[in-house]
C-alpha cells in the first residue's frame, strides 16, 4: 500500500473536516443570538438529507448518487475563502473564479481531483436535471434553517443591529411584496432565484414560509 496515498487522504480529510467549525456566514451576518449555530458541515449535511427525502417523496427521475456527491463537494471552496452572502460587494463571476482557484488548492493531492472539479463546474453551471435539483436543495435547506431559527426567537430583523441591512435595496424590495421577517426574505429571495421554476420546490417554500416547522 503507497504511504504517500494515505497521507493525501488524511490531508484531504483533515482539510475538510475544518467545515465542521466553519459558521454559516449568513448567521453571523444576521446577528443571531443562539449559543451553537449551523456550521458548513451541517448545511452540506442537511442538503443531503433534504435530497434524499425529496427524492422519496417525489419522482424527479434523477441520479441521487450524482447528486448527493455534488451537495457533498459543493462547498469545497468555503475551506479557502469565505462563505459569501447576497450582501457582499462580489460578482458571480468574481466568486466562480476565486472559488476554482481555491477548489484547485484543496484537491490538488487527489488523484480523481479532475473528476471532483468538473462535478463542481456541473453544480455551478445549472444544465443538468441533477445540478438543478441539487441547486434547490442547497437554497431549500437555507429557508427550512432559517425558519427553525425564527420559530425559536434567535433570529429576528427588528434588532438593532440589523437595521442596516433592512436598507439593503433587495431586502426593501421584498418588504414592499410583503416580506416581514428574515425567513421571508430568504424564501422569497430563494424563490426568485431558482425554486419557482419548479412546482415541487415552489410548493415546499410557500409551505416553509406560511406554517410552522417545529410543531411537525
Amino acid at each position: 500500500m503507497s504511504t504517500e496515498k494515505i497521507k493525501n487522504i488524511i490531508h484531504f480529510y483533515i482539510l475538510t473536516s475544518t467545515l465542521k467549525d466553519k459558521i454559516r456566514s449568513g448567521w453571523k451576518v444576521w446577528h443571531i443570538e443562539r449559543e451553537r449555530i449551523e456550521s458548513i458541515a451541517e448545511h452540506i449535511y442537511g442538503t443531503c438529507m433534504l435530497a434524499i427525502a425529496i427524492d422519496s417523496e417525489y419522482d424527479f427521475e434523477i441520479d441521487l448518487m450524482k447528486v448527493i456527491k455534488m451537495l457533498v463537494i459543493h462547498e469545497l471552496e468555503e475551506i479557502e475563502i469565505k462563505d459569501f452572502t447576497p450582501f457582499d460587494k462580489i460578482t458571480t463571476e468574481e466568486k466562480r473564479k476565486i472559488g476554482k482557484k481555491a477548489v484547485e488548492d484543496v484537491l490538488k493531492d487527489l488523484t480523481k481531483k479532475e473528476e471532483i472539479k468538473e462535478l463542481i463546474e456541473e453544480f455551478e453551471d445549472l444544465k443538468t436535471k441533477e445540478s438543478i435539483f441539487a441547486r434547490m436543495c442547497d437554497k431549500l435547506e437555507s429557508d427550512i434553517q432559517c425558519k427553525i431559527y425564527c420559530e425559536e426567537g434567535c433570529l429576528n430583523s427588528n434588532k438593532d443591529e440589523n437595521k442596516l441591512l433592512l436598507q439593503d435595496e433587495r431586502i426593501q424590495k421584498l418588504i414592499e411584496t410583503g416580506s416581514k421577517t428574515v425567513s421571508d426574505f430568504f424564501v422569497e429571495n430563494h424563490k426568485n432565484e431558482i425554486l419557482n421554476q419548479n412546482k415541487v420546490f415552489k410548493e415546499m417554500a410557500d409551505y416553509i414560509k406560511n406554517n410552522t416547522l417545529l410543531k411537525e
